[in-house]
């Protein structure tokens, strides 16, 4: 199932004027390095750090007190118990955006996608790339950073795993599957395919689900993704749901 986008950020007064801000929890090992991505999203006003968690068990007490549009998490330390949160976080809590960050050369990027995260950016790039982001996903859309892709397309041609999916082949997708994948790498979100493709929310909903258990996907960062490295869509930035 695709994750349901994220309930619009509260709006909140600030001297006298009304702002929007997205929250976030921060999943993160303790040390010098979580207190600097800490102060480096509480640098933008338009963010809020609710809590900060070192795993599974600190982000669940956080989640069950106050949800956050956003959970950005670092899997750069522990791949395993990362991908067990992500999972763990969607099922519980669909509406909660979950974007993930790593160190650029970790072949990580399949792992987090395939668990249903719904972004992904790397650690190494400019701060503003780490806030589009965030409030990409606020808002309700997936979110994969021009340098993931650019990684994740020279892998894939290179023959190398680098983090490419490793789904089955494009070969399992019907005619329509691939014209609705191809969509959903482009930005195009499902009433809009319904328009272009002359058929009914019902049936390209059908076709999104169809695509998604053979590929064996969860979201459509993912499925963008996927679509990418397989040339199946576009080269594009952050994708919509």
């Amino acid at each position: 199932m695709l994750p349901v986008p994220v309930a619009a950020p509260a709006d909140l007064p600030t001297a006298g004027v009304r702002r929007r801000t997205t929250t976030v929890l921060l999943i993160d090992n303790p040390g010098i390095p979580r207190d600097g991505l800490c102060a480096l999203l509480e640098s933008d006003s338009a963010l809020e750090v609710i809590g900060v968690a070192s795993g599974r068990r600190e982000a669940v007490r956080v989640l069950r007190a106050a949800q956050p549009h956003v959970v950005v998490i670092d899997l750069s330390v522990d791949l395993l118990q990362g991908r067990e949160t992500i999972v763990h976080i969607k099922r519980r809590w669909p509406r909660v955006g979950v974007l993930v960050l790593i160190q650029p050369g970790r072949e990580h990027i399949e792992s987090a996608l395939r668990a249903g995260a719904d972004g992904y950016v790397l650690l190494d790039e400019e701060c503003a790339e780490l806030f589009n982001a965030v409030q990409r996903i606020a808002s309700g859309r997936g979110y994969i950073s021009p340098a993931t892709l650019d990684r994740m397309v020279t892998s894939y041609r290179s023959g190398g795993d680098g983090g490419a999916p490793r789904s089955p082949a494009p070969e399992v997708l019907t005619g329509r599957e691939r014209e609705v994948i191809a969509m959903i790498a482009k930005g195009y979100r499902t009433r809009e395919m319904a328009q272009m493709l002359c058929l009914s929310h019902k049936t390209v909903e059908k076709h999104r689900a169809n695509l998604m258990r053979k590929l064996g996907l969860r979201s459509a960062a993912a499925a963008a993704a996927y679509a990418i490295t397989h040339g199946l869509g576009g080269a594009a930035e952050g994708r919509a749901r």
